[in-house]
């Protein structure tokens, strides 16, 4: 059975947590939805690729949260959600999962 990409769980845990808050109104309820997918993510990482990369992916999620504050600012809430969604994407395509296709793994 193929291994699940991390890179879009790390992209769509930013974007449905925003979503939640969003519809709910409910900061703690998007904060545990977006905290499961990375959780999610940081064990798939950690598992795979160890605890270094883990650690540097899971500090960008975090980083990447943090970001699209401000950003929001300049942007809109909706366009700095996406925007750093899909740098989170990115990087965990380039530092996890490319790197696993490229090992040969599943």
């Amino acid at each position: 059975m193929p291994r699940i990409p991390t890179a879009p769980v790390a992209a769509a845990s930013l974007i449905a947590g925003y979503a939640t808050v969003a519809a709910s109104g409910s900061r703690p309820l998007g904060g545990a939805v977006m905290a499961a997918g990375g959780l999610w993510c940081i064990a798939a990482w950690r598992r795979r690729q160890g605890a270094r990369t883990a650690a540097l992916l899971g500090t960008a999620g975090l980083g990447a949260f943090a970001l699209s504050h401000p950003l929001a600012l300049a942007l809109g809430p909706w366009p700095a959600v996406l925007t750093v969604s899909a740098g989170m994407a990115r990087l965990a395509w380039l530092q996890a999962d490319a790197r696993e296709r490229l090992a040969g793994q599943p």
